[in-house]
């Protein structure tokens, strides 16, 4: 069973070091996406608005197996950060759990639609958006991190409201 809760002190240190960690040792990045990672959380952290913004951490039989934010881009748009699911815990419906909450907190916020940042070899990834019913708008080449990266924009617009 997973359980989402909010973090609690030291999970925003978990979700930097994953986060380095498992892209290092999965994608082969370097160190300069831990730091992209630890700027995404300051930022959330200094700025935190808990009317349009929130970070979830899912947990399975104790312990954190995953991690997403939603942060405010606009007044009319949210942006998806830090999708994490611990790999031990692929295939438990942790993402699915974590975006479904995301796109949830969302809509009660208000938001027209959300996007997100990715990269287009997080296969993964890419099919949990789909499924939630992203679309990829944007493509291009990025050697942030890594070599031969293409960065991508996916956005889900909220039908209107009648």
């Amino acid at each position: 069973m997973i359980t989402l809760r909010a973090p609690r002190p030291g999970d925003y240190g978990w979700i930097v070091q994953r986060h380095g960690l498992l892209y290092a040792q999965e994608q082969g990045w370097d160190a300069r996406f831990e730091g992209v990672v630890a700027g995404v959380v300051s930022d959330f952290v200094k700025s935190f608005d808990p009317a349009g913004e929130a970070c979830w951490i899912a947990e399975h039989a104790g312990q954190p197996v995953g991690s997403i934010m939603l942060v405010r881009e606009s007044d009319t748009v949210g942006r998806l950060r830090l999708l994490l699911v611990e790999p031990g815990a692929r295939g438990l419906g942790v993402g699915d759990t974590l975006i479904t909450e995301c796109l949830s907190f969302a809509r009660r916020a208000g938001y027209a639609e959300v996007v997100l940042w990715t990269q287009s070899n997080l296969l993964p990834a890419r099919r949990l958006y789909e499924r939630a019913g992203f679309v990829l708008e944007e493509s291009w080449p990025y050697e942030g991190f890594g070599e031969g990266l293409i960065s991508e924009t996916w956005r889900l617009k909220f039908p209107a409201e009648i």
